[in-house]
Order: C-alpha cells, then sequence, then structure tokens
C-alpha cells in the first residue's frame, strides 16, 4: 500500500492546480474571442472607409438635346435679349461664385442657377419680368456678366484660367435641375452660414419643405464668417426712427431698451425687443446694413456693437458650406441633396 501522506499531498496537489488550468484555459479562449471580435470591427469599419472613398459616381447626363433660349431683361442696357440658357448660365456663374471654388461646388452653384431660371418659368407671375424670364439685377434675380464684361473686368488670364473652369462646371451639368415631386425648387443661396442654416419660413415667412435648416459645419473658412458693426447710441436711435417714426426709446436706457426675444433654428435672431415694440432680427439687419440676422449685441461706453456672424439670409445652400464639402471629397450631387432636404436631380435636356 502506497504511503497515505503521499496520496494526500497528490489529491491536494490536483485539487489546486485543476481549477487553475481550467480558468487559465478559459481566459485564454476569452481573450482571444475578444481579441477576434475588435478585429472583426475594425476591419468592418475599414472597409466602411473603402467603401465610402470608392463610392459609385452616378450620372445624371440622361438626356442629350438641344439647350433652350431664355428670355432675360438686361437690366443695364434696358432691353429683353435672347440667349441661351447654357451661355448665360456662364455669366450667371462668373457672377455668383469665386471661380477659385473646388469644380464640384461650381457645378452644384451651376445647377442651382439653371433652377432657378426654370423654376420662373414655369412661375412667370412671380418673375416680376414682363415678357423676360429672369434678368440681370442680383438684387432681383441672379447676378449675371458678359463674357465681354467678364473679359474687360478681369483680363485676358483670367478668361483663359477661370473662365474655361466656369464653362466646364456648366457643360458637365448640362440641363440638370434640381426637383422636388418632379417640379422645379426655388433653390435660394447665400454666401455663408453661421454653421447651420436657416428654416423658410422663419426668415421669409414661406414654408418650403426643401428649404430646412441643417448643419453647415465647413462655413468657417469664409473670409466673411464673422463681422463686427459699431454704432454710436444717437446714430441707433436715429436709423430705428426712420424705419418706426413712433417708437418710443431712450439714450440713457438702451441696455434695457433693447433684448434678444428669441432665436431661430438656424441661429438668427428671430424676434428683439428694441423699446416698446417688437422688431425681427431681419428687420435690424435691413436698418444697420448687418452681414446677416444672426448677431449678438454689445453695449461699450456710448456704442452699440454688433457681433455678426455669417453672410446673407441663411436659407438653402451656403456657398462657402458646398465649397467646403467639395473640399472634403463631396460630389456636387451630394452637396444639393444635403442643403435642399428631400430633392432629386433631374436632366431636362
Amino acid at each position: 500500500m502506497k504511503n497515505p501522506l503521499v496520496i494526500l499531498a497528490g489529491l491536494v496537489f490536483l485539487c489546486i492546480s485543476v481549477p487553475v488550468i481550467l480558468s487559465t484555459a478559459f481566459y485564454k479562449d476569452s481573450e482571444i474571442s475578444s481579441t477576434n471580435e475588435n478585429i472583426k470591427i475594425n476591419i468592418e469599419t475599414k472597409g466602411e472607409k473603402e467603401e465610402k472613398q470608392e463610392k459609385e459616381v452616378i450620372n445624371y447626363e440622361t438626356i442629350d438635346e438641344e439647350s433652350p433660349n431664355i428670355s432675360i431683361y438686361n437690366h443695364k442696357a434696358g432691353v429683353i435679349e435672347s440667349i441661351d440658357i447654357e451661355t448665360y448660365l456662364y455669366g450667371v456663374l462668373s457672377g455668383e461664385m469665386s471661380a477659385k471654388f473646388n469644380i464640384e461646388a461650381l457645378k452644384a452653384q451651376a445647377i442651382a442657377a439653371r433652377t432657378f431660371v426654370m423654376n420662373k418659368k414655369e412661375n412667370p407671375v412671380s418673375s416680376g419680368h414682363k415678357n423676360a424670364v429672369v434678368c440681370t439685377n442680383y438684387k432681383h434675380c441672379q447676378e449675371y456678366k458678359s463674357y465681354e464684361e467678364l473679359k474687360s473686368t478681369n483680363g485676358t488670364q483670367w478668361m483663359e484660367e477661370y473662365y474655361t473652369k466656369i464653362k466646364k462646371a456648366v457643360d458637365e451639368t448640362k440641363g440638370q435641375i434640381i426637383v422636388y415631386e418632379d417640379k422645379p425648387i426655388l433653390p435660394l443661396y447665400f454666401s455663408t452660414s453661421s454653421g447651420k442654416t436657416e428654416n423658410s419660413e422663419e426668415v421669409f415667412s414661406t414654408q418650403y419643405p426643401y428649404l430646412k435648416s441643417v448643419e453647415s459645419p465647413y462655413d468657417g473658412q469664409s473670409p466673411k464668417y464673422t463681422s463686427q458693426v459699431v454704432v454710436s447710441k444717437s446714430d441707433f436711435i436715429n436709423n430705428i426712427k426712420k424705419s418706426y417714426p413712433n417708437i418710443s426709446i431712450k439714450s440713457s436706457n438702451l441696455k434695457e431698451d433693447i433684448k434678444i426675444l428669441n432665436r431661430n433654428e438656424g441661429g438668427s435672431v428671430g424676434k428683439i425687443k428694441v423699446g416698446d415694440k417688437e422688431l425681427t432680427g431681419v428687420n435690424i439687419r435691413s436698418i444697420f446694413n448687418l452681414n446677416s440676422a444672426n448677431f449678438e449685441i454689445e453695449f461699450k461706453n456710448d456704442n452699440i456693437i454688433f457681433n455678426v456672424k455669417g453672410y446673407g439670409h441663411g436659407v438653402g445652400m451656403s456657398q462657402w458650406g458646398a465649397e467646403g464639402m467639395a473640399e472634403e471629397g463631396f460630389l456636387y450631387y451630394e452637396i444639393l441633396k444635403y442643403y435642399y432636404t428631400g430633392t432629386e436631380i433631374k436632366d431636362l435636356y
């Protein structure tokens, strides 16, 4: 018979070592399983990135017909002219967006400008021009500069380098417009947002389902992203009274008499109390020629300081936002569908 002490020592050893061995084996299996899971996640993420980088480019050029002529009112010459719409768009794009911008941003702008024409063509009453679809005045329609004007203003080198680029943006989107429920939209656009665009109804009182507030994170690169306007207290009161003669407001009590009541979704001032009247941010922007209605008010000594963010009305496509998206690799139709909610691209000719 074996020594009982030896047997007892063996049992003790087994009782201690077996759980340790099993625990170690389980821990290693768990560690391996966890590591494999992490690898799988990393591979999937990498795959998603590669898929995004290698995304399929959509070809919207489905029709190849002659572009139509449109009638435009040349406000400088005081005459109505008939011009090929694509040639007209060369002049619009040259006036409405910097030719230094990314080609995808320029294409997005070209389509927005073309859509504007088609929208006015379908709604002649809203165009405001008898016997003309659009005019050449940017204050009413879109900026337009003829080939001769551009060459005279910018010189031969600019024409060779940038007019060629502008033509490319227009030509490569020939006939394409933005539609909502198969109708050309009102494609509002502006220079620079304050980081978010505005709902149309909060700025223009008319609600369009495709002109919704969206984040616009790339506008900070715009030279007009921030600005400041300083007005003396006396000038503030005088300018306000020119628009609202019956307003009750005192220089000695301005800090209490001026108060921002609320802001729109995009950040611009909705309602603002001035004296005994309730005005809008748009009213204040107009009176003091501010770059936008998104502002803060600072009182310093005898001055009122407007610290402004953004440039333009803030509704629709931000041009500097489009430029930022293009630089990040977004294509023109992705830019348009982002800024114009629920829309599609349609080729007309």
